[in-house]
């Protein structure tokens, strides 16, 4: 089993980047873990105390979790991943259940900020864009699909994602062991982790 971390600022393009290799790799080899499914449970605090919530902190991961579906899966076993709901702030009552399979891809802004899971990963890559875009790709995001408004979305951006930014994702760059620069759709980067997947695989 190869498993790939793909890490980047919020609004970086990783989705983009982990659709390009998934496309050209045999669905039953290939299976994509989000970390937005592995923020804490915080069923015991109220909405209006989960709206408050650091979400871009490396404290909102459960990393013990993600470390242990790692390990299970590199196993062979089957996992039940978490199902995350944005509009609740909070874990779901259902589980996704999981299979191994031979490339198992791990994405998410904080991933190479634990050094646990960092050391579970055969290949670290960092998807770089620039802090503009990112904010465009945020703001449209985050109205269109987690009914969230601009003023929320601005706000948040700079009094949290930022920082956040700052502080722990731009510093994981040093772990990575390719940067892609993802302003626009970078070919080559992605080509040449997909020859590194098979070249693993064979």
């Amino acid at each position: 089993m190869l498993i790939i971390g793909i890490a980047g600022g919020t609004g970086c393009g990783k989705t983009t980047v982990v659709n390009q290799i998934v496309n050209e790799l045999p669905k039953n080899e290939v299976c994509v873990i989000s970390q937005d499914s592995y923020y804490k449970d915080t069923s015991h605090l109220t909405y209006e105390e989960r709206v408050k919530i650091n979400f871009d902190h490396p404290q909102s991961i459960d990393f013990d979790l993600l470390g242990e579906h790692l390990a299970t899966l590199r196993k062979g076993e089957t996992i039940d991943q978490p199902v995350y709901s944005f509009a609740d702030h909070n874990r779901t009552s259902e589980t996704i259940s999981t299979k191994p399979r031979k490339v198992m891809i791990v994405e998410g802004i904080l991933i190479l900020t634990n050094p646990e899971i960092r050391d579970m990963l055969d290949i670290k890559i960092y998807v770089h864009t620039d802090s503009d875009e990112r904010l465009i790709r945020r703001l449209k995001r985050d109205i269109a699909e987690r009914g969230r408004d601009m003023d929320e979305v601005l706000d948040r951006y700079q009094n949290t994602l930022k920082p956040m930014h700052q502080q722990f994702i731009d510093p994981t760059k040093e772990f990575a062991d390719l940067i892609i620069p993802n302003n626009h759709y970078n070919n080559v980067a992605v080509d040449i982790v997909r020859t590194i997947i098979k070249e693993r695989l064979n």
